[in-house]
Formats: C-alpha cells, sequence, structure tokens
C-alpha cells in the first residue's frame, strides 16, 4: 500500500476518495443528504452519474442529471460531478476510489444492494462498499415515486431540489404516454 502524505504537523494522513453512483433520475433530496453526509466523512467524493443505465429507461439525459446535480452540490468543495459508462468498480478504479457509497432507505434496498456488493467484491475485492442510512425525512422519498407524482401533475417540490422540480414538471407533461391519452 503507497505510503499516505504527510499532513501539516508532520503525521501522515490518508486521503479517502469514495464514489457515490447513481442514475440519478432525477436526483431527490435524499439524494443529495447522502452525498453531503459522504462528503462529511470522506476527503473527496466522487458523484458518478450512470450515463447509459440498462436496467432504467431514463426522463433525463445524463448531461441533465449532472448538471442538476452540480447546481445542487456547488457548495461542498470536496464533491464532484462525473458521469460513467462502465462498471461502477472499473469507475472506481479509474477516479482512484476504494469507497462505494450507497444509501439505504429500507430493507428492499437492501436486498439489491447486498447482491451488488457481492457481485462488487467478485469483480474487484480492493473496493469496499459502505451503506448509509438514509436521514428519517428522506427515508420514503425515491426518484420513481417522484416520478410518478409528477407524471400526476402532483407538487415534487418538497422531494427535489427546485431546480429538478421545474425540468421534471415540464418534462413529464411533454410525455404523456400515447395510450393514456385515450383512457377516460
Amino acid at each position: 500500500m503507497p505510503s499516505a502524505p504527510a499532513h501539516q504537523d508532520g503525521s501522515s494522513v490518508r486521503r479517502r476518495r469514495a464514489i457515490c453512483p447513481g442514475t440519478y433520475d432525477p436526483a431527490t433530496l435524499g439524494h443529495l443528504d447522502v452525498i453531503a453526509r459522504s462528503a462529511e466523512v470522506f476527503d473527496e467524493v466522487i458523484v458518478g452519474v450512470v450515463g447509459n443505465p440498462r436496467h432504467k429507461d431514463p426522463l433525463f439525459t445524463a448531461a441533465e442529471r449532472v448538471a442538476f446535480l452540480q447546481q445542487s452540490l456547488a457548495d461542498i468543495p470536496n464533491v464532484e460531478v462525473r458521469t460513467f459508462h462502465t462498471l461502477v468498480v472499473e469507475f472506481a478504479r479509474e477516479c482512484g476510489a476504494g469507497v462505494l457509497v450507497k444509501g439505504l432507505r429500507a430493507i428492499s434496498d437492501f436486498e439489491w444492494e447486498f447482491q451488488m456488493s457481492h457481485l462488487n467484491a467478485g469483480l474487484a475485492p480492493e473496493i469496499e462498499t459502505l451503506y448509509m442510512m438514509s436521514s428519517p425525512r428522506y427515508s420514503f422519498v425515491s426518484s420513481s415515486g417522484v416520478r410518478e407524482i409528477a407524471a400526476h401533475g402532483g407538487d415534487v417540490s418538497a422531494y427535489v431540489p427546485p431546480q429538478v422540480a421545474t425540468a421534471l414538471t415540464g418534462r413529464v407533461a411533454s410525455h404523456a404516454s400515447p395510450h393514456e391519452e385515450g383512457n377516460g
């Protein structure tokens, strides 16, 4: 293991870099909370936005999702936002990060994340996965729930940053499903 850089007082300090990966479609206040709390634990946090998710059809482009996060996290100096198109462990290696931080809201999140953690450990045993529980006030907030509320004309401003609420309202209005238009 490489030696840690020297601190101002001569002691050695090990810089810790973590990745907070996700699709962030859209970024919620729960996501921002986990990222901000991670920034208090780690020296550097890289928010990794999945550029081309295989298991989801994103409402917003990767560039839009990155822009929302950059605007929302601009006041946290040790946080950077990047897009990635590889396996998350490859992205972590490219960034020099040794930790993946994943937010958990409920036991249902844990089942999926538990599986992914073991798969990632098989691919990159040197990279740890750390689970951070959501703050209680955000434990029920999910991107899919926010999209559903917005799709039915509900107010999402309590769950997402203002720029996301504005964009989401406009986006869902322009993406009404053709099969929904004929119903009713």
